[in-house]
């Protein structure tokens, strides 16, 4: 079972059997949440969630419908697309995150939700790289550089700039594709 900090998956599959045996897989490392529509997975998404893990095709609301609901809303968290539907050109006007094209098996899975969480990371690291940011400049402007909380912050800014460089490396395109299909071969 997953620890107090653990990650909050939401599983949108209306094949429920599957839906139960993704929270197998993911259980031990997040703290899951299963709903076998878009309606009620409208009503489980809060922005507690971190992963949302949609089927596209379900009876009533579709996960495209969902999806769209979920970005009215304003959550943030991260969505994988995780469907038996082959992808078309009407993808483009999707916001999500990943598409992946079922089946998976335990490690793609797994794989998927840690790279969604390893973006989201690096999205608010981002976001406090900017703001630390605009503060050193604003600090600089008024002559501040000399001050125990510039030096400090400048040390917080060199430390996120080494994080996202490190999440930037880890979040290739190239290994992306890697962690999640292990078979697929290298890029050349």
């Amino acid at each position: 079972m997953a620890g107090p900090d653990a990650a909050t998956v939401l599983i949108v599959e209306d094949e429920v059997e599957l839906a139960e045996s993704y929270a197998v897989i993911l259980d031990d490392e997040h703290e899951v949440r299963i709903a076998t529509t878009g309606e009620e997975g409208l009503e489980m998404v809060d922005h507690d969630v971190d992963v949302v893990l949609l089927d596209r095709r379900m009876p009533g609301m579709s996960g495209d419908e969902m999806l769209g609901k979920l970005v009215e809303r304003g959550i943030t968290a991260k969505v994988a697309m995780l469907t038996a539907v082959e992808p078309e050109v009407d993808i483009i006007d999707l916001s999500f995150d990943d598409y992946i094209t079922k089946p998976v098996d335990n490690e793609e899975l797994l794989a998927l939700v840690d790279v969604l969480l390893k973006r989201a990371a690096y999205d608010e690291r981002s976001q406090e790289f900017f703001q630390l940011a605009a503060k050193k400049a604003t600090l600089e402007t008024a002559g501040r550089e000399q001050s125990a909380e510039y030096r400090e912050l400048t040390d917080r800014l060199h430390q996120l700039q080494q994080e996202v460089d490190a999440t930037l490396e880890e979040l290739s395109t190239e290994k992306a594709f890697i962690d999640i299909d292990p078979t697929r071969p290298p890029p050349g």
